[in-house]
């Protein structure tokens, strides 16, 4: 793995490890995200897997973006990351929480291959690939969490992947600016736990964790 990250270059590691110790997060967390980015620039010259291809910001805006949920997140669990594309939030995720057992779901096969490749070069015992729709993924009720970063709004997402939630399960959106309208708009059965605005170090824009739950 060592030569994988090497094609990283020092100034995208420094920032990452600045921004690890920003979110109080273990700085030795670095070498196995770095694996993974160098693994995603090198796989998105081909499949063009991701629109940000500059390392900087795929630091800024993949990696740190992703693991900014983490206070918000137990220990372990059951996860499943709806819509991950090349593993966002997911695999950072993984990474940071070795406890924590994430179904990847993507749909797209070229970018299912990528993490499946993904799991397999970074050891990740703990993900699993699920190439599918998030209203086909036939686990009803198996995990305590469900994610999804950038795929829809609010009620989109609980109409494709509540069923996979757990009684007393979460869904954990990450969003840009506070979606109240979304918030609004949540089907019957659903409500609001906690909305928690995320500070992304070196990213000057507004993020939100929307927890939902099934009401009372």
């Amino acid at each position: 793995m060592a030569d994988m990250a090497a094609t990283i270059d020092p100034q995208t590691r420094e920032t990452l490890e600045a921004g690890l110790s920003a979110l109080h997060l273990d700085t030795a967390l670095a070498a196995p995200l770095l694996d993974y980015l160098a693994l995603l620039q090198r796989w998105n010259r081909a499949y063009n897997l991701t629109a940000v291809r500059e390392p900087q910001a795929m630091v800024t805006r993949h990696l740190l973006d992703s693991l900014a949920m983490l206070p918000h997140l137990p220990a372990q669990g059951r996860l499943a990351d709806l819509g991950t594309g090349p593993g966002l939030p997911g695999i950072p995720l993984a990474i940071a929480r070795p406890a924590l057992q994430v179904a990847l779901v993507e749909s797209n096969g070229k970018k299912a291959r990528f993490l499946r490749e993904a799991v397999r070069s970074l050891g990740l015992d703990n993900a699993r690939v699920l190439e599918s729709r998030a209203e086909a993924v036939d686990e009803p009720g198996a995990h305590d969490l469900v994610t999804a970063r950038a795929l829809a709004s609010l009620a989109d997402i609980l109409a494709v992947g509540g069923h996979l939630l757990a009684p007393g399960g979460r869904l954990l959106a990450l969003k840009g600016v506070r979606p109240d309208a979304e918030i609004a708009a949540l089907p019957q059965g659903w409500e609001l736990e906690a909305l928690h605005p995320l500070a992304v170090p070196g990213l000057d824009a507004e993020r939100h964790l929307a927890v939902v739950r099934r009401a009372a």
